[in-house]
Formats: structure tokens, C-alpha cells, sequence
């Protein structure tokens, strides 16, 4: 069952790339963009991660967190940090237990073919833990503008 708006999110998110376990109440006081996306340095991934970045520093005054998920390793991550310039941390679910339980890990389709992948989604978080909102309709290029005007 996949967690929806007013649902508590889990206090263990997972492991960021550099091994070390993220829990939702290190960010207590604070929102948390919790955000979804199939893989490290591709081009739909890249304008996400690339447009949160660019609107980190008005995210962060509006009280966000930004934390980024995808079953990639933690070797991939440190890569996508390091090439993208990113701030913030990316979560390593490559046992894809963190994207069942949000229930972004679902059956997609390319050219007729189907298969299990990351449906890209964006869950906001309130200060108490609390699902707020979701965006599942990922604006990629303006991540960080579609955050803010809500």
C-alpha cells in the first residue's frame, strides 16, 4: 500500500552516498522535499536534480530540505553530486524497499515493452513528518519553481 497525504513518513529513509543512514527527524522543524527519479545522469534526472539545485538556496529559505532517491549505488550518487554540483543528499535504494513503500515502483512501458521502474515523484513533508503533498507530474526544468509555487 503505497503512503499517500496525511500518511507519516517512515523515520528511515536509507543510506546516502556516503554510507551514512538519513532519518526523517534530523530534519524535524523543517519540510522536506522527498523526491523520486529512475537514474543518475540522464537527461530528464539531470534537469531535475540540476533545477533543484539552482533553487536550493530560496528552497532552503521557505524552510526545505531536498533529498533525492533513485536505486542507483552510492558510487553513482557521489558521481552525480560531484558532476551536477549538487547540495544536497541522494539516497541509495538500490534494494528498492524505500520506492515500494512510497509506491513510486511500479510497471512502466517503453516502445510496448513492460517492465518495473521509478515513476518520478515528488513528496512534500511537514515538520512533523507528515505527508503533505504530491507532485506527480514532475515540471523536470522548473523542479524547484513548481516546489515553490505551491
Amino acid at each position: 500500500m503505497a503512503l499517500k497525504i496525511g500518511d507519516k513518513a517512515p523515520e528511515i529513509l536509507g543510506v546516502d552516498q556516503d554510507g551514512k543512514e538519513i532519518k526523517l527527524s534530523e530534519y524535524k522543524g523543517e519540510k522536506v522535499i522527498l523526491y523520486f527519479y529512475p537514474k543518475d545522469n540522464t537527461p530528464g534526472c539531470s534537469a531535475e536534480a540540476c533545477s533543484l539545485r539552482d533553487g536550493y538556496d530560496e528552497l532552503r529559505q521557505k524552510g526545505y530540505e531536498v533529498i533525492g532517491v533513485s536505486k542507483d549505488s552510492q558510487k553513482s550518487h557521489k558521481n552525480f553530486i560531484e558532476k551536477k554540483s549538487l547540495p544536497f543528499n541522494l539516497i541509495s535504494d538500490a534494494d528498492i524497499k524505500l520506492q515500494e513503500e512510497f509506491g513510486v515502483w511500479r510497471e512502466k512501458s517503453m516502445c510496448g515493452k513492460k517492465y518495473m521502474g521509478t515513476v518520478r515523484t515528488t513528496f512534500i513533508i511537514n515538520e512533523e513528518g507528515i505527508i503533505e503533498k504530491v507532485i506527480e507530474k514532475v515540471d523536470t526544468k522548473n523542479a524547484a519553481g513548481q516546489i515553490l509555487s505551491l
